[in-house]
């Protein structure tokens, strides 16, 4: 009995031997068991299946100690591989807390390892799956959960010490790489019917803090570069011709998107954050922007403002001699670059985050792109604002004389008065228009040219509106005013197609909103045109 209990006792120690290195078993070995560490492989070892029989000869296979047993020899199994491959990362997590000192290559390397740690995990699971649908095992050996149980817990484990031994500065390729392979071994678990695992890798929970102080810490970042960009391109304008700082501060929130994709992509939800951060930075360039030309804005904010016009106030106005405004290049610069934003570099950002945002189940309170939505508005009304004060300014500079006053004109225009006369006297502001128009065309881009003149234009056409209206009963101004705005729509129409050429289309010289009121004041019979559209 004492012979037959060793020899059991040597027969367990042998079942154990080769189930605990399930994946370590050689036939042309003379231990039967390879020294050298190597990948795993999908097919089971020869000696497998004998060993199982033997097994089940030995033990009563129903029963649950037996059962247990078994299933803790392929446990300690996967914990033993799962050892040897934690062994190349060792160096990293036991270097208490140096990892914030590893310049970038080492960092690199140690990334490429952590990544390759969890392709190797990811390898060992899918070969026990393979190995499991080879039906060597009992039935009651599901070794796929047992292994990956053992296996997503301590890599688990692993990443995060690793996070904390040598933190990510931000979503770098190296890190991008660590990620997605963490977040891959994740999803292949859930692809392969692995049960949950308490404490196992969950992709989104080891990354999460490092996520948001990245993206907080690119926000502050980026506003502390707005902070510092008067000095830097003060005075200097592109092919456009806009400010530099607007393209480059763009540039650097496409290239943010970019780093973030690989991150939004598997987790939408952190786009909110993203958006957040990208609103509040648009928000400071256009701030930005309003102190770098603020010397230049100072004399339209005056026009943005409602005056309040006091006796004392009058009295001032008509004692000094107010200057021609003439539009600054700088102005252009600013109208250009705001206009650029909403036209060109906005839409590519928004156009992204709608994209995350189609795929954000769950939305709740938050609003995909109500943030940007914002930014929007807020530009569109600082665009309109400014595209008016000039508008208004120009029409200043055509009351400072009596010659260029255009109601003075009408008013001298009577029913008497031959066409040749109102030609003449309306040569003046015709000139004045012809000069204003060539200046604006050559500090503003095409578009906001055109919005200017064409607001001008509806400008000086609310005038002689107002100016007719106020005359109903009276036709004998009807003549003249009809010969007036004739040469005003020809002087705007002709000189902006000179100016601009085929960039020109036939909806842009169309007559304004109020000259079409006016025509159709002077003529009975026209069809009264009216429009909701502005000419901004």
């Amino acid at each position: 009995n004492r012979i037959l209990g060793e020899v059991e006792d040597q027969i367990e120690q042998i079942l154990a031997l080769a189930f605990e290195n399930y994946k370590s078993l050689d036939e042309l070995v003379p231990s039967g068991i390879i020294d050298v560490f190597r990948p795993a492989t999908g097919c089971a070892a020869p000696a497998l299946q004998p060993a199982v029989r033997l097994y089940t000869l030995l033990h009563d296979i129903l029963s649950p100690e037996a059962q247990n047993k078994l299933c803790r020899h392929f446990q300690a199994a996967a914990k033993k591989r799962s050892k040897r491959h934690l062994i190349e990362t060792d160096e990293f997590v036991s270097n208490g807390g140096e990892g914030n000192f590893l310049d970038h290559i080492t960092m690199s390397i140690a990334y490429q390892k952590m990544k390759t740690l969890c392709l190797n995990i990811s390898n060992e699971v899918s070969t026990d799956i393979e190995i499991h649908n080879q039906h060597i095992l009992p039935s009651f050996v599901d070794l796929p959960n047992l292994s990956a149980s053992i296996y997503s817990v301590e890599l688990c484990s692993r990443i995060r010490e690793f996070l904390i031994a040598c933190p990510p500065s931000g979503p770098l390729p190296h890190v991008a790489e660590l990620l997605i392979a963490t977040a891959d071994f994740q999803r292949d678990l859930v692809s392969w019917n692995i049960n949950p695992i308490k404490g196992g890798v969950d992709a989104k929970e080891l990354f999460h803090l490092y996520i948001v102080v990245w993206i907080q810490d690119k926000r502050l970042a980026l506003l502390e570069t707005c902070k510092l960009d008067k000095v830097k391109w003060s005075g200097v304008r592109t092919q456009h011709s806009t400010t530099p700082f607007v393209d480059e501060m763009y540039e650097r929130l496409k290239e943010t998107l970019n780093d973030y994709e690989v991150i939004i992509s598997r987790w939408p939800e952190y786009s909110f954050a993203l958006e957040n951060a990208v609103a509040d930075i648009e928000k400071a360039i256009v701030e930005a922007l309003d102190r770098q030309y603020s010397d230049v804005l100072a004399p339209l904010k005056e026009n943005l403002a409602p005056k309040k016009f006091g006796f004392k106030y009058v009295q001032k106005l008509t004692k000094r001699s107010v200057p021609a405004y003439v539009v600054p290049d700088e102005v252009g610069i600013l109208l250009n670059s705001v206009k650029r934003m909403l036209d060109v570099l906005r839409p590519k950002i928004e156009t992204q985050f709608k994209a995350w945002g189609s795929c954000i189940p769950n939305i709740g309170n938050q609003i995909p792109g109500e943030r940007l939505s914002e930014v929007t508005v807020m530009l569109r009304a600082k665009f309109r604002n400014y595209l008016q004060a000039i508008v208004e300014k120009l029409v200043e500079n055509t009351k400072l004389q009596n010659a260029t006053k255009i109601k003075k004109i009408l008013q001298d225009s009577k029913e008497s008065v031959g066409e040749p006369d109102v030609r003449n006297r309306m040569q003046p502001l015709k000139e004045q228009l012809t000069s204003t128009i060539n200046h604006l065309h050559s500090i503003f881009a095409t578009h906001v040219f055109i919005a200017i003149c064409r607001g001008f234009w509806d400008r000086i056409g609310q005038d002689v509106l107002s100016f007719l209206e106020n005359r109903k009963e009276n036709k004998s101004w009807y003549k003249g005013s009809r010969i007036a705005v004739s040469v005003l729509d020809d002087t705007f129409a002709s000189q902006m197609q000179q100016v601009l050429g085929n960039a020109l289309q036939e909806k842009d010289i169309e007559p304004p909103r109020s000259v079409m009121e006016v025509r159709s004041m002077l003529c009975k019979d026209a069809q009264i045109h009216k429009s909701n559209t502005f000419y901004y």
